[in-house]
């Protein structure tokens, strides 16, 4: 199956993470690549103690929050993680693969929604995908088994609160 969290709401990551130690739990691999992420959040330690494979590929925000990297440098990373991600599933046994803010690469022409198509189309049979951020192209809407829209209702961001440890990251 193929599962995507959307939305402008906090908690796609999240969401998928449940998933992931819901997938561990009954003994199920999960890898999780992410795109755009670059600072180690909580996550990921506690992840791998549970044997889940979390790999951070991302070189950070793209052209926001004091970014200053050419673009090609994201697109770079991008392309890295995506061909990564197909390497692991091809030689790996994995029941779970997310990923993270793939979403938002493809949105940011970080990664080419054709070439995110055919990765789907051509995963093992047995494999659920997840993909995660907001913006997510109408593509994987429409051939998604489930999406979940996270809607953003309120948020402390609002009111000049900024990300908290443990919290946001």
């Amino acid at each position: 199956m193929i599962y995507v969290f959307t939305g402008d709401g906090k908690g796609k990551t999240t969401a998928a993470i449940g998933q992931a130690v819901r997938a561990v739990g009954q003994g199920c691999h999960v890898l999780m690549v992410q795109f755009i992420k670059q600072v180690v959040s909580g996550e990921v330690e506690t992840l791998r103690k549970l044997g889940v494979e979390i790999y951070p590929m991302g070189e950070g925000f793209v052209g926001i929050m004091g970014d200053r990297k050419p673009r090609e440098v994201h697109v770079q990373a991008a392309s890295k993680a995506l061909k990564f991600a197909e390497d692991k599933i091809r030689n790996g046994d994995y029941r779970l693969l997310i990923l993270d803010e793939i979403n938002v690469a493809v949105h940011l022409g970080l990664v080419d929604v054709e070439e995110m198509l055919a990765f789907l189309k051509n995963k093992p049979k047995d494999l659920d995908v997840i993909l995660t951020g907001r913006d997510a192209p109408k593509e994987f809407i429409e051939i998604a088994d489930l999406v979940s829209e996270v809607k953003d209702l309120k948020h402390p961001f609002s009111k000049g609160v900024s990300a908290k440890r443990g919290i946001e990251f």
